[in-house]
């Protein structure tokens, strides 16, 4: 598993690696992806390390709230509430989790199709 230390999250919520930030507070921090798969695609992590939803513990559960309003209020923000948007989660390998810091994807702007692809 990555360390905080090694964490490519932690060092963008360091600034130390550069990125598009649309918001930030003193649990959450908001940036567009490199890789967008639709036209608005925003990542929302927690700025506490956490590995997976698998990590995840009682005390966790407020921050888990925090992240799904404010996936709300970005998707407001950035005009997509309207139509529809999606809130995505990937955890493990073989859910496609390729960063491992809990992370949350709002995608949106499109018809999005189901299953994803």
């Amino acid at each position: 598993m990555t360390s905080p230390e090694n964490c490519i999250f932690c060092k963008i919520i360091a600034n130390e690696i550069p990125s598009k930030k649309v918001f930030e507070d003193e649990a959450l921090f908001a940036f567009h992806d490199i890789s967008p798969v639709a036209p608005l695609h925003i990542l929302i992590i927690p700025k506490k390390h956490i590995t997976s939803l698998n990590e995840l513990l009682h005390e966790d559960i407020d921050l888990m709230g925090q992240i799904v309003l404010r996936a709300s209020l970005l998707a407001k923000e950035f005009g997509i509430s309207d139509h529809g948007y999606r809130l995505v989660n990937n955890c493990g390998e073989f859910g496609g989790q390729t960063v491992h810091h809990i992370h949350f994807h709002l995608l949106g702007g499109r018809h999005l199709t189901w299953p994803p692809g």
